[in-house]
Formats: structure tokens, C-alpha cells, sequence
């Protein structure tokens, strides 16, 4: 019995109300530093035009203007653009900052010299339209930067755990196939003069124990929210007390605070 292939405008409609739902700026508050030096291990000229795709509030977007690139973000939830301007603007950058969709970017062919997406693209419901899009619009001899989470690490296991009780739309691949050596090196293949992968750390740090940051969670980020509202209320209870129990196990901090290892791949490819 074959199954039906998902309707990827509705998808897309559904992808968009998740991602404005909640307040995700809460949630990307405690991962700045990883924008940072995603962009510290990047050899940016000084006026080299880069893009930052699926952008969110601006966590890579910043740092990249900082370092002296021309800077576009694009991404297709106009409330986390809204707070991304914000930020440049109390930082004096200038950064453009876009609605668009990461499977259909709204640019020329070889318009940036530097295309780069950390936790962003990789939630795309078509990978392959993406990885295209992303090659299309950088420059030869130009770069493309992803960080993307992997299976193996805890927010591709917590993905998991979700995707149990949850399951994903059929058709729909997990966004942290994006984070398995093999799969990139297969998406990247076309057009691609040389990719390299590394692992990487972010480090979740919050100021309360694991139970609150499940609570957090479930507040601000529209996935989870989107997850435990399919849920009848003993759903949501088994989804909550497994979460919970996840970050307890992996959290490395004392007293009443967390701190979680997540592991990430940093992929690098240099536009053929």
C-alpha cells in the first residue's frame, strides 16, 4: 500500500503557524554564544555578502554583520523577523532581513558569497529542494555553512522521543538526517568542490532544573507546543514526564540549575 504524498503547501502553511507560535526569541536567548562562534570558525572578507537562511531572531545573522559581511536574513516567520530587526537596530547594524522559504529563496543565481543556516534549513520539509537552493544562490568558490543537529545527540534523541508519540506527516523525513555524515555528503553532492563535516557542542545552560526547562519549552517553542497539542491530557503527561526524565539524565549541572551537551555538525562545502 502506497502512501500519500503530503500536501506541501498545507505542510508549509502548518510549519509556518509552529514556528510564530509561542516566543522562540526565549528560546534562542540561551543559545547566542553558538552563533557566535559558528561564525568565529568562518573566514569572512569585509563586505563579503552573506546569507543566513531560515534566520530566525538573528542569532547567526549578528555575529556575521559584526564581523564585517554584508548581511541578508531570510526566514518565513515575520515575528521572529520583527525581533531580528530589533536587535540589529539596538546594535546599529545593517542587516536586511527577508520573508522567504528556504526550498524557494527569494535571490539570483550566485548572488551571495557565503550562504550559511544553523538550526534553520534543516527543518525544511524537502531536503533536496533545499540543499539545491542553498547551492544555487552562493557564488563559485564561495561557501555553505550549516549547523545541523544530529541523531545521535540530545536534541535529535529528544526529536525522536517527540516523533514517538507524535509522528511526523507522512512523507516528511527527519530534519536530523541533515545532522548524519552520509546523508549530507549524498545532498551535498551536486555542484560541491570539496565538504567537510566536523562534530560540535552547544551547551543548554538555564537558571532552573529540568522539569522548568521542559515547562519553558512547552511555552515558548511552537514545535513543542504544536506537539503536546495533539495530545489528550495523559499524552501529555507520558511526553512531559519522558522529556523531563531525558534532561535529568544528561543534565551535568548541581542544584537547581541545567546544563545539557548537545551535539551539532558543522558543515562546510565550497561551491564547484
Amino acid at each position: 500500500m502506497q502512501t500519500a504524498a503530503p500536501d506541501f503547501a498545507q505542510l508549509k502553511s502548518n510549519l509556518k503557524s509552529i514556528w510564530m507560535a509561542g516566543d522562540f526569541g526565549q528560546i534562542a536567548n540561551y543559545a547566542v554564544q553558538a552563533g557566535v562562534e559558528f561564525i568565529g570558525r568562518t573566514q569572512i572578507k569585509p563586505g563579503a555578502r552573506l546569507l543566513d537562511v531560515a534566520c530566525g531572531t538573528g542569532n547567526v545573522s549578528l555575529p556575521a554583520a559584526r564581523a564585517g559581511a554584508t548581511v541578508t536574513g531570510v526566514d518565513i516567520a515575520p515575528n521572529l523577523l520583527e525581533q531580528a530587526r530589533k536587535r540589529a537596530a539596538a546594535e546599529h547594524l545593517n542587516i536586511r532581513f527577508d520573508e522567504g522559504d528556504a526550498e524557494a529563496l527569494p535571490y539570483a543565481d550566485a548572488e551571495f558569497d557565503l550562504v550559511v543556516t544553523m538550526f534553520g534549513a534543516m527543518f525544511a520539509p524537502r531536503p533536496e529542494q533545499t540543499a539545491a537552493e542553498l547551492i544555487r544562490v552562493c557564488r563559485p568558490g564561495g561557501l555553505i555553512a550549516m549547523g545541523n543537529w544530529t541523531p545521535q545527540g540530545f536534541v535529535g534523541r529528544s526529536f525522536q522521543l517527540t516523533a514517538k508519540m507524535v509522528p511526523p506527516p507522512p512523507g516528511v523525513v527527519p530534519p536530523v538526517l541533515w545532522g548524519d555524515e552520509a546523508t549530507v555528503q549524498q545532498r551535498l553532492s551536486k555542484n560541491i568542490a570539496k565538504l567537510t563535516v566536523e562534530r560540535q557542542t552547544l551547551n543548554f545552560e538555564y537558571p532552573f532544573r529540568p522539569k522548568e526547562v521542559v515547562a519553558f519549552f512547552r511555552k515558548y517553542f511552537g514545535p513543542t507546543q504544536a506537539a503536546f497539542a495533539r495530545l489528550d491530557k495523559a499524552g501529555q503527561d507520558s511526553l512531559a514526564s519522558q522529556l523531563e526524565q531525558l534532561w535529568t539524565e544528561n543534565n551535568e549541572a548541581i542544584g537547581d540549575t541545567t546544563r545539557v551537551a548537545a551535539e551539532y555538525l558543522d558543515v562546510r562545502a565550497i561551491r564547484a
